[in-house]
């Protein structure tokens, strides 16, 4: 008895611990950066970017202050994520222009067999060392020019890749509200002129987490949506108050939602399970097998394949459909693995024991919409009451750049021309 009470003291204690270990709210600012004089005149750019907000959900759920503004500017059908539609690597190729096979970050956690390494979106040593990530993202190539940037909490900004981070970012967690996000960009716009940010990144994760734990068709997935959209509203309605010139919103997101099937999984083939032979990586809706002998690599996928039911397709991955840019000629950091078995949605792979959420992503966005994001834009950059039909997420880069004047100096997979007839500006 004794010992059982000391083993629950001792439980008591380390959960009060951690409940007490404090989370780094605070900004992190880095000195003796200066907009250039060239700079200070550039437009204002504030990318924003709603986790899990499904092409459709501003109209399915009425979000009124992004109908409004992408009514009066731009409003795309939809956009289309990379594949896979997950939440690091498409985060990332919005900040950089690039596939994630070709700017390495190929899924929430993967491993690195060049490094001899796990990645983990949710270990900040990862995601703050930015040799884990490829290609220069916005904040970094804008910081090189001179033009001073800033990032709340997006995929990467607190890491170094591509040289520099922004002047002003922060820890990543999920202690500030969505208004309390809105005052803290308020603030970076009200700095002196030679101090304020012509570039902010800005990340919502409220609508993901809804999606996730109860479905695309949810009461608190519409709570989520209308939080957010309240958010915009307000940032909109206060920038306008600073009486800035020439201000530009892009609202994106980075894939979209689907209820699955989760009482009836899929079973991992159990050919899978020798550690000796093989490693898998199980994100639910794609799996990804590495065969550490590469003479196996035919065999197996032949096995794999012969042994498939009809709710999952096995492909070789430099056989996988050239538009998913996902196959061994895409792969410049060898991090996919040589075989993939995609499950046909709702249907998701799932270890025995282990439970899922209600909402899924990460299927293929032309063969499931539901994948599809959202892209909206407005500001004094941008044509009025345009809309336009899908694009690739690759795209929104280059047309940052060309808002701010920006030089690429890296190949990228954007192009700028996708998105040259929604800006008023002829070039």
């Amino acid at each position: 008895m004794k010992k059982l009470l000391a083993a629950f003291l001792l439980l008591f204690s380390v959960l009060i611990f951690a409940q007490r270990v404090p989370v780094d709210t605070t900004q992190i600012a880095i000195p003796n950066r200066l907009n250039s004089e060239e700079a200070k005149s550039k437009p204002y750019v504030i990318l924003i970017s709603a986790d899990g907000f499904r092409y459709d959900y501003a109209k399915k759920y009425n979000a009124k202050n992004l109908l409004n503004y992408s009514n009066q500017g731009v409003q795309a059908k939809a956009m289309i994520p990379s594949y896979p539609s997950i939440t690091f690597p498409n985060h990332w190729s919005l900040i950089t222009g690039l596939y994630p096979s070709h700017h390495g970050l190929i899924d929430n956690f993967f491993y690195d067999y060049n490094k001899k390494k796990a990645y983990a979106m949710s270990n900040r040593e990862n995601a703050e060392d930015g040799t884990w990530y490829g290609g220069i993202p916005l904040w970094s190539l804008a910081e090189k020019q001179n033009v001073i940037s800033a990032s709340l909490q997006w995929v990467g900004s607190a890491s170094d890749a591509g040289g520099m981070r922004p002047t002003y970012y922060y820890h990543y967690h999920e202690k500030f509200s969505p208004s309390e996000k809105v005052n803290k960009v308020v603030n970076w716009l009200k700095l002196p002129e030679d101090r304020r940010p012509h570039f902010i990144s800005l990340y919502f994760p409220e609508v993901d987490g809804a999606g996730h734990h109860f479905g695309p068709d949810a009461k608190e997935t519409e709570k989520a949506i209308h939080l957010v959209d309240n958010a915009i509203g307000e940032l909109v309605q206060k920038v306008n108050d600073l009486g800035l010139k020439n201000v530009n919103f892009i609202f994106v997101s980075d894939h979209g939602m689907i209820q699955v099937d989760g009482g009836n999984p899929l079973e991992i083939p159990e050919i899978l399970f020798d550690k000796n032979r093989f490693d898998y990586f199980n994100s639910q809706t794609l799996l990804r097998v590495y065969v550490k002998n590469p003479d196996e690599v035919k065999t197996v996928f032949k096995e794999l394949k012969a042994n498939r039911t009809d709710d999952y397709e096995v492909y070789l991955d430099k056989k996988l459909p050239k538009y998913l840019h996902f196959a061994t000629r895409d792969d410049k950091y060898n991090r996919i693995g040589q075989i993939l078995l995609i499950p046909k949605a709702p249907k998701i792979f799932l270890e025995t024991g282990r439970k899922t959420s209600v909402g899924k992503h990460g299927y293929d966005p032309k063969v499931v919409p539901e994948m599809k994001s959202t892209f909206f834009a407005w500001g004094t950059e941008f044509k009025n009451n345009l809309k336009i039909d899908e694009f690739e997420n690759v795209n929104v880069y280059p047309l940052v750049t060309e808002i701010l004047g920006l030089k690429i100096d890296e190949k990228i997979d954007g192009n700028f021309k996708i998105l040259k007839p929604i800006l008023k500006r002829e070039k």
